[in-house]
Formats: C-alpha cells, structure tokens, sequence
C-alpha cells in the first residue's frame, strides 16, 4: 500500500512538471518572436522592466526559464545587468500567478481541458493554434496532476508520521526552508513545489506556519537554474545569477525576524489555507520588488563589486551565439543574426580599407586585413554550427527560410572577406613589390568602383537585417549599372594603354584585376537580396 502511494505522488509530481513544461513551451512557441522583441524592449526603465518580467513569466510558466533567458542575454550583450534588475523581480511576481491559478478548486476540468487541447492540435493547421492547443493541454495536465496529488493526500491526513513531519515546518521554519529549497532545485520549479504544498494544504496536513517556510524556501530554490545555466558563462551573466540570489535570500533574512505578523497579513487574505499559500508567495514577491526596486543602481553596484572583472585579454571569438536560447527557435535566429551582422562589420571594414593598402602601399595594413579574414572564417564557421543545433522539427517555415537566409548571407561575406585576402591583398603585394604607380585616373576609377561597391555594401547589409524586398530589386538593379561602369572603365584603360600611358602599361594587369575583384564581391553583396525576393515571391 506505502509502495502504491509513492510511486502514484511520484507519478503526480511528474506529471506536474511534464504539464508546466507543456504550457511553458506551448505559450512560448505561440508568442514566437514577438516574446523576443518584448524581453529586448525593457530599456533603462525600472518599472518597464518589471512588467515585462512578470508578463514573459507569466507566458513561460516559470521564472527559472525567465532568468536562465535573461543570463543568456546579458552573457551575449542583449542586455546590460541594470537593464535585468527590474526584469528579475517582474519574474518572480509573475510565476506567482501558477501558484494562484492551481488554488482553485476547478481539478474536476482537467479532463475536459485535455481534451479541447488535443483536438486543437489535431485538427489546426497553422501553427498558432497547434501552440495554443499544446498549452491548453499543458494546463490539463498540470490540474490533473494536482487532482492525483490530492486524491493521494486524502487518506494520509490521519498519519502521525507525516503530520509529525510536516508539523516541525511550523515548529522550526530554517528545516522547512532547507527542505523546500532543495526540493525546488531537484524540481526547477518553485510553482511545482507550492503545488505539492497547495495539495497537502487541501488535505489538512499543514498550517499556515508550517506553509511560510515552504514559500520562503521555494523562493530559494528557483535560484538554482541561474546559477547553473551562468557556469561557463561570461561574467555580466554570472553576475544576473548572483543578483537573482542575493534578491531572494536578502528578502528571506528581512522576513525570518517577522514571520509571525507576516502570517497574520496573509491569513487576511482568505479563510481557505491553500489559497493562504498562494497569497503568501505573492506577498513576498511583491515585497522584494518594493524593496529593491528605488536602488537597482545602488545594488547593480554592489553585484559589480561582489562579482569583479576578470583580467586578460579575451580571445577572439562568437559574441552571440548562446547555447542556452536553442531551446526557442526565435531567440536562437535572434542570436545568429546579430553574430552575422558582426560578421558582416569585419568584412565591411575590411573591405573599406583595402582601398587604403593600393592608395598608400601600407604594408601593416594589409597584414592586418588578412588577419581579420582569419576572424571572418571563424565567426562563419561558428554560426553555421550553432544553426544546425537547431532542431529541425521545432522551426516552422518562417523559421526555416530565416536560417537559410542567415548561413546563405554568412557565405557570401566569407566568399568576400576571401576575395579581398587571397585576391586583392595579393595584388597589393605585388604592386609594392615592382614599387609600381597607378595612372591618375586609373586610380581614379578604382577608387570610383569601390565606392559604389561600398554603396552596396551597405545597402546588402540592410536588405538582411530588415529584409526589405524593395531594397532587395534596388540592389539588383545596382548590380546592373555597376556592370555597366566596370565596363567602360575597361574600355578607358585600353585607351589609355593605347595612347602609351607608362603609368597604365606597367599596372595594366593589376589594375583589371582588381576591377574584376571588386565586380566579384558586388556578385556576392547581390546574392543577399535573393532569398529575400524569394521569401516576398512566396508571401
């Protein structure tokens, strides 16, 4: 009978998890990109922050998730520690609407509430609708569980055993933090531990007091996914972890001295103890964010302090791509795409200069460039790795032509950053080496036709990022004239080559070298605007 019971509290707990993992991902997924560009819009402004940390919580089901994104973001330079400060403590006001929705008494639904998900998933085509069935189901699945850990509580109100146990919370609150602490970090989910505390409320085997500790405790778990998703991680990532810590633990010591007025402001709140618990872990929510709120500075500071620079020189390498949003598809495309526009900076840099290396024969700076090319093959091959720990199954097919959009846009800057290495840069070599001099308008056009490969450039650069299908025909049609341009300066330099120019005679080789070598990477620049036309075309 003992074995019975543990292994159906064992399946109910299981069930808990398994169902606010489903809402979680299903609202996630609903939200898609649009819950990106609401985390990102939090600013400098505190209470901004907040909102937008108790919403997304809300949306997750879980403000470990919240965190563990928010330590991704600073980590990767989304956000800055200030920016996060507001964010954390919207999140723990936000998961306690988990906790008040499992308070009331509606687990007689959870059935129905499968199903009307299932159906939804079964019968929807558009992906929206299939997200929103899955966090329907999800929340089925979280009330049926609760209805089995209830049910299995029932006959166990009469044990002394357990009622000792559970009696000593009351009796010594630091055990019942200790014990709801380490059960929220087995769990990873302060909603799952206040569930089993809710259900063990309805079956009469806690008091209020005895339910504080286990709020206050729980607080103190949820602390554990920061902390190990900031192991590896940079240091601003470290410190959100630490900052979510410090917020908690300093919250329990301010309260442990008052516990019992804390009780009776809670007990005001409703005659019904599961109710009490959900109400308890509001309050101590809200009032951590009362509290910390008017001094975010002041404590951003002190985490700076606590949690000091390392020295050394950084190695070069991804400054985006973080393994711990590759759970959401929008988030991780987020990600790439800022290490793509990086990428892109480098070549634009690169690109901008090598007129530089032919005007001045400076030979650092085109050492300099060729080692950037080396940065260029790196970032490349680093975000087409990333990308393919993509799994294929979660991307929809928006998702899907973005990624393909990203690694067709990393090739084409490699291709580049190439071009200017083994072809352009050479060439330099070989100018300076025979010590030869352009012709004045030899020089002239190059510097012409760089610039307005340059211009396009740049206009590349925005057609990815925004992915503007009327930018995207203005490139083509740039590419059409820039042919057109090349062609007569062709032309102008056999001229000059027939009118015995020395200047011309001695560079005639390097000189249409590089005319075709700019045209090549304006080849590469329009390649962009194609699957953005296509993306269009299709829509």
């Amino acid at each position: 009978m003992l074995s019975m019971t543990l292994l159906t509290l064992f399946g109910g707990v299981l069930l808990l998890l398994y169902g606010m993992r489903t809402i979680g991902e299903g609202l996630q997924k609903a939200a898609g990109s649009r819950l990106r560009v609401f985390l990102f819009s939090t600013t400098n402004n505190r209470i901004k922050g907040l909102i937008v940390g108790a919403v997304a919580t809300a949306l997750l089901q879980s403000s470990s998730a919240t965190t563990v994104m928010l330590v991704g973001f600073v980590g990767a330079g989304l956000l800055g520690l200030k920016e996060t400060m507001g964010v954390i403590l919207g999140a723990d006001i936000g998961t306690t609407l988990t906790v008040q929705i499992i308070t009331f008494n509606i687990y007689d639904y959870a059935m129905p509430i499968i199903g009307i998900g299932v159906f939804i998933r079964l019968v929807s085509r558009r992906g929206s609708f299939q997200h929103a069935g899955q966090a329907m189901q999800g929340f089925g699945f979280i009330l049926l569980a609760l209805k089995v850990l209830v049910d299995t509580f029932s006959p166990l109100t009469g044990d002394p055993v357990l009622r000792g146990v559970l009696g000593r919370f009351s009796q010594d609150p630091l055990a019942g933090i200790l014990v709801s602490a380490l059960f929220t970090a087995l769990f990873h989910s302060s909603a799952a531990t206040l569930g089993l505390a809710v259900t063990a409320a309805y079956g009469g085997l806690l008091t209020l007091d005895g339910v504080i500790p286990i709020v206050l405790g729980a607080n103190i778990g949820t602390c554990v996914s920061a902390v190990t998703s900031s192991i590896g991680a940079a240091i601003e990532a470290k410190r959100v972890a630490l900052a979510h810590i410090l917020f908690k633990i300093i919250g329990v010591v301010i309260v442990l001295p008052f516990l019992s007025y804390f009780a009776d402001l809670v007990s005001m709140t409703s005659g019904d103890l599961p109710r009490q618990v959900a109400f308890a872990h509001t309050y101590f929510n809200i009032g951590i964010a009362v509290t910390f709120l008017p001094f975010v500075g002041l404590f951003t500071r002190l985490v700076e302090y606590l949690m000091p620079d390392r020295e050394g020189v950084k190695k070069f390498g991804p400054k985006y791509l973080d393994n711990l949003v590759l759970s959401s598809a929008p988030l991780a495309l987020g990600q790439a795409t800022r290490e793509a526009l990086r990428l892109a900076d480098i070549v634009q840099e690169m690109l901008g200069r090598s007129i530089e290396v032919f005007r001045r024969n400076d030979m650092a700076l085109l050492e300099r460039l060729q080692d950037m090319d080396d940065d260029v093959d790196l970032l490349d091959r680093e975000i087409k790795l990333y990308l393919t720990k993509l799994s294929k199954e979660s991307l929809s097919e928006e998702q899907a032509g973005r990624e393909m959009e990203i690694i067709t846009f990393t090739n084409n800057m490699e291709n580049i950053g190439d071009v200017i290495d083994k072809n352009l840069m050479e060439l330099a070599k070989k100018k300076m080496r025979y010590h030869l001099s352009f012709s004045r308008e030899g020089i002239k056009e190059i510097v012409e036709l760089h610039r307005m490969v340059m211009e396009n450039f740049k206009l590349g650069i925005t057609i990815f990022a925004s992915g503007d299908a009327e930018c995207a025909h203005r490139l083509l049609d740039h590419k059409e004239r820039l042919a057109g341009v090349e062609k007569k300066m062709r032309q102008a330099h056999i001229y000059r080559l027939h009118r015995g120019l020395a200047e011309s005679i001695d560079t005639s080789a390097i000189h249409l070298d590089i005319l075709t070598n700019l045209k090549r990477i304006n080849s590469y620049i329009t390649n962009i605007a194609y699957p953005i036309l296509e993306r269009d075309k299709a829509g």
